[in-house]
This record gives structure tokens, sequence and C-alpha cells, in this order.
């Protein structure tokens, strides 16, 4: 560690984030991030970087991305009021998984302003490395929610890392493909998405190996299809080559890297095996390249777990390593009954064989290498999003 140089962070929080509930029964807990926050705080790993409240994104920032008439949409409708508006409420798929709740816009005003904001002080160069657990709602898309996801923090983001950085990278472990961000992205080579994710018979659906990008996107979109059961050594074996390869073929420079925490052993909608030094090391790999990167949340549904991991990747990126024992904190009882940080894999079968991942690895280095290197001068003019 000691050789490594120090790494400025910010990290984003919103002591409000906790209040939103999506509804009872509803497997998203916003207060997963307040727990986390109560960890960070208790661990005192707020001294080691500086802690801000992003100014929440406003309706004119949030259609950077989306149409003007889907966020005119979430800033008026209400639990109160949206029997007004069933036409929108079937068009942009808000109801089921994506409910109206109290404070809707706020809430997706709160996530997208840290993301933003992060953004934006790497930009500036005021650190190196910005964290928003609020963020890393990747299946939003343009002009409909999705997936638990109503505003698309991550898409509103690099579009601000674009205003200043030729090439973003953009890396997802969340269980569920990166549907939202790789759709925005699909058809240019500035933004390369990689994500590693469960493929077959589960949410969203998309994401398989031959979806490599169109037009001038072509090759750079990168999916890695995993099976149930994806323990630590397994995707280690996966995630460190080909984000290897995708940093040496497209030399980002900028990484925005989505931790959604339901890749973790136990998660309740999840069916991986990771622990959690295991998810928490591909933030340690990703952060030894010394790119300029976003720290981004995302799905997790098995709060305590959740917390717990992002948490000890809070220490990661700052450089020092918490736990095992667990200081007191507000959610002490969430962490029974060992009251530990960490997160263990259970003995469910890998459905992965090597066999199998050498394969998919194989293919996706072919792809990478079947253009062109890293995009040059011929990108100029799509530079200015202004």
């Amino acid at each position: 560690m000691s050789l490594e140089q120090k790494k400025r962070v910010c990290y984003f929080y919103d002591a409000n984030v906790g209040n939103y509930h999506y509804g009872s029964g509803h497997p998203m807990k916003p207060h997963r991030i307040r727990m986390c926050h109560g960890l960070v705080m208790n661990y005192g790993l707020y001294k080691k970087m500086e802690i801000y409240r992003a100014k929440p994104a406003n309706k004119w920032e949030m259609t950077q991305f989306h149409t003007d008439d889907y966020i005119d949409f979430l800033s008026r409708v209400t639990p109160e009021n949206m029997d007004q508006f069933p036409k929108e409420q079937a068009k942009f798929n808000v109801g089921d998984d994506c409910p109206v709740f109290e404070g809707l816009f706020e809430y997706c005003g709160l996530s997208a302003g840290g993301s933003m904001e992060g953004a934006a002080r790497l930009n500036r160069g005021l650190c190196d490395i910005a964290i928003n657990w609020a963020g890393g709602l990747h299946h939003a898309k343009k002009a409909e929610a999705s997936g638990f996801c109503y505003v698309n923090d991550i898409v509103l983001g690099i579009l601000e890392l674009l205003r200043y950085y030729s090439r973003v990278l953009y890396i997802d472990i969340d269980v569920h493909h990166g549907d939202g961000v790789e759709e925005a992205f699909y058809t240019t080579d500035r933004v390369m998405t990689c994500s590693f994710h469960k493929y077959g018979e589960f949410f969203p659906g998309t994401g398989e190996l031959k979806d490599i990008g169109a037009g001038r996107g072509k090759y750079y979109s990168v999916n890695f299809p995993l099976r149930d059961g994806i323990d630590d050594e397994s995707y280690k074996s996966v995630f460190e080559p080909v984000v290897t390869k995708v940093m040496e073929w497209y030399q980002p420079s900028a990484v925005v890297l989505q931790c959604g925490g339901d890749s973790l052993s136990g998660d309740k909608l999840g069916c991986f095996n990771l622990s959690m030094k295991g998810h928490a090391n591909c933030v340690e790999f990703v952060k030894k390249f010394n790119v300029p990167t976003l720290v981004l949340g995302g799905g997790g549904y098995t709060m305590r777990n959740v917390a717990r991991a992002w948490a000890y990747e809070t220490g990661v990126v700052v450089g020092q390593k918490i736990g095992p024992d667990m200081p007191y904190n507000d959610y002490y009882e969430y962490f029974g009954p060992d009251y530990k940080l960490d997160v263990r894999p259970s003995n469910m079968e890998n459905m992965n064989t090597e066999d199998y991942l050498e394969k998919i690895k194989e293919h996706v280095f072919s792809n990478l290498s079947r253009t062109a290197f890293a995009p040059s001068v011929q990108m100029q003019g799509m530079c200015h999003w202004h």
C-alpha cells in the first residue's frame, strides 16, 4: 500500500437518502446507503476523504440524457395524483417494479446529483476518485423506468466526464446486465461499456456475448455472460484479464465502476456467490490503474451485506483495511448474529466451468483484437456534448 500514490477521495452522501421507501415488500431499500454510511463514519474512514452533500440534479440536468416529457412526468407524479396519469405510467413503465412513491423525484435528484458532481470534481482535478453509493442505477432508459431505476445517474455522470475526457470506460459488476448504460452509448466509441452479469432467464434479458456495439460503437460494448454460483476465484480469473486487456486496448482517460452488491453471496435477488473480499477485489484492481475513477453503488437487496461491502470498499478506495470487528453503530442489530464485517460464500454450486469461462474470455479477446487500436483523432467532432 505504501508504494501507491495517495488518492484524493471525494465521497457524496445525503442524509435524506434513507428516508425514501419504494413501498412495503419492495426489495430496493435506500436505507442500505444510510447503514453503509454509519459504518464509514464509525470506522473513521471520513478522516481520509472529503465528504460532500451534492446539489440535487434538477430537471434540466436530467434531460441531458432523458426526454423532457419523461422527466416532467417524474417531477409531477405522486402517490396522491397518480390516478390522473394512467397513460404516462404505462408509457414510462412506472407502476410495478418501479412504483410511484413519496418523494420519488427528490430521490432521483439525490442519486443523480452525487454522480454528476462526482464527475464534475474529477473533471476539475479536485479528486482522483469520487464515490456515490446512492448512484449506479444502470437500468433507467432515455424515456423509461426499469428495474427499480428511474433516472440514469451513470449516463448523466459519463456525459459530464465526456466534456473533459476523450474516452470513458464503464465497468459493471452488478449481477444484472448494465443495459441502460450500454444502450445509451451503443453507437459511440467515446464510451466503452464492460458488464459482467448473470445471463439466461434473468432480468433484464440482455447482455449476451454477441452484443458488441453498432456503427462507430462496434466492439465498444463488452458483455461477459455468467451462470449461477460464480465464486471469488472464478470471478477473478475473468475480471482481471478482461479489465487488463480492455484498459490496454482502450486506454480510457476516466473510469466509472458500478459496484452493484447483488452479486454478493446470499443476495435476495442475485444468484452469485462472491464474498465481500472477492467483490472488493474488483474495486482494488480497478484502482491500481491510477485513472480518474467514479465509484457507484447499484443493486443489492440483502441490506446488511450491501452495507458491509460498500463500507469495506470505501476503505479499499482510501487505502485503509477495516474489520473484521464491527464498531457499535446506529444499525448494529442488523449485523447479528456475528456482528462482523464480512460476507462469506455459501456452498452453492458454481455452474461456471473453467472451460466455459475460458471460451467466453477468448471470444471477448478476439472481439477486442478485431478492430483498430483505441479510437483516435476521428472522434474530435463528437467531443462537444454541450
